[in-house]
Order: structure tokens, then sequence, then C-alpha cells
């Protein structure tokens, strides 16, 4: 317990500082992206989003991960492939389709997040100017879920830039050479990103890129804005202070289902 969270800690205050916003573009060769997107539950991507992901020059590829056998193969798009992970969790799930990738950069982003042309344009020129980027994800945005809040999103920008961890719904990216450096995600059924944003700030450079990033609000207006704020604090809280993924996973689910 007093391990993980003194980790935490010391790579947060003494690990290198996060960029944000994209620098100015050079005249190195653009990198290719790889975008993987871990499904879950049914969840898949929409073919009119998938083509315009497609359309961008730097976009090689796209991986939808899934450990749902009946899930549907999503290959009706050149560039758009679907693989059926032999385990569900989103750290096993991005894991395997990252090793079936051919992109320089592997950008792990969730169905339900959204993701523009602007993102990637902002990711493919941060990367490409600064070879000692390692990777990094985009700022996040408050939205209806807590109006009253936007005057704190500086404050969770600056916690994100200099020692908070990083969560998947802000669209995680990293170079491929870093992340096999790595060893990829831990094989955690919950925290997976937690984990590895952390160890990704020790290993070297990341940056928090514009323009801000949203993700659905569908499950906090379902189960409670505040209700699930604090629900994902506390879990986030007892990882910190070493309860085993495991064990959080199963509780978390538990509470969930109790709310659903």
């Amino acid at each position: 317990m007093v391990a993980r969270f003194t980790s935490m800690v010391v790579s947060a205050v003494t690990g290198p500082r996060v960029t944000a916003g994209p620098p100015e573009p050079s005249d190195k060769a653009e990198a290719t992206i790889s975008i993987i997107v871990p499904c879950w539950r049914g969840d898949a991507v929409p073919p009119s989003l998938a083509t315009r992901w497609l359309e961008y020059p730097g976009v090689c590829e796209i991986i939808v991960a899934t450990a749902d056998k009946e899930m549907a193969t999503q290959d009706g798009l050149p560039g758009l492939r679907t693989i059926h992970c032999t385990r569900h969790g989103r750290g096993n799930q991005m894991n395997e389709a990252a090793r079936t990738t051919t992109g320089d950069i592997l950008l792990f982003h969730h169905a339900d997040t959204e993701l523009a042309a602007t993102h990637l344009h902002s990711l493919q020129i941060a990367m490409a100017a600064d070879s000692t980027l390692g990777g990094g994800a985009f700022r996040r945005q408050f939205d209806e879920r807590h109006p009253h809040l936007r005057w704190l999103e500086p404050w969770e920008a600056l916690r994100c830039r200099r020692f908070g961890p990083l969560f998947g719904d802000q669209s995680i990216f990293v170079r491929r050479t870093v992340f096999e450096a790595l060893g990829g995600f831990a094989d955690f059924p919950l925290m997976e990103d937690v984990d590895f944003s952390c160890r990704l700030r020790r290993h070297q450079r990341i940056a928090l890129l514009e323009p801000a990033i949203r993700s659905s609000t569908r499950k906090h207006f379902q189960q409670g804005r505040w209700r699930t704020t604090f629900t994902n604090a506390f879990f986030l809280l007892l990882f910190v202070c070493g309860m085993s993924p495991s064990r959080l996973h199963a509780l978390y689910y538990r509470h969930t289902a109790a709310i659903d």
C-alpha cells in the first residue's frame, strides 16, 4: 500500500513536466497513427466515424479489440479490422490489439469519446516535432455533467501536466517503441490506464494536448452525475492505497450493477 502510493507521488513530483498544446510543425517525416478501440458490452465504432478517421492522412489503421464473441466483425472498410481477444479486460484487449498494429504511434481510444481531425492533427504534429516526447493524452473538458465546475478546468489541466495520472477517456497515446519498452498495459481488470500513465511519466516526457476532448455523458446521467464522479474518485483512492485491481473490479461492477 505505502509502496504504491509513494511510487505514484515520487514519479509525479520528479517526473518530466508535461507539455501543453502542440509545438510548431517541423520538417521531420510525420509518424503514422494506429487507432486502437477496446470494446465492451456491444460498443462498436460507427462506420461513418471510422471513415472520417481513416480519411485523415496520418491514420494507417483502426483496430477494434473485443472479447465479446457475439460482436460482429467490423472489417467493411479498408484499414478497419476487428480482433477477437482471448479474455475480457481493456488492458489485455489493448495489448493484443497493439501486437497487430503497424503504426509508429498507438492511440488508445474509447468508443464513446469524441475524436476529430483536429485531435489527430495535434497529435501528429506534436510527436513529429519532438523525438523526446514519449506519449501523453488530451486535456479533459468539463461539460453538461458538471457545468458549475468549468472554472476548475485549468486546475484539472495542471494536475495532468504536473503529477496526476492520465485516464483512458483522455485517449492515451504513446510511441510504439516506448509502449514495447514499458511492456504494454499491466494485466489489470481495472485501473490499467492509471498504472500505465504513471509508468509512462516516469519513463519519458509526456504531453497534454489541445484541443480538449469529451466523452459520453450517458453513464453520468443514468447513474447520477455526482454519484459517478465520487465513485470514480473513491475507487482511484482505493487503488492508490493498495487494493488489488481484481478486488477493485469485483467491487466496482457490483456497485454499478446495484445502481443500474
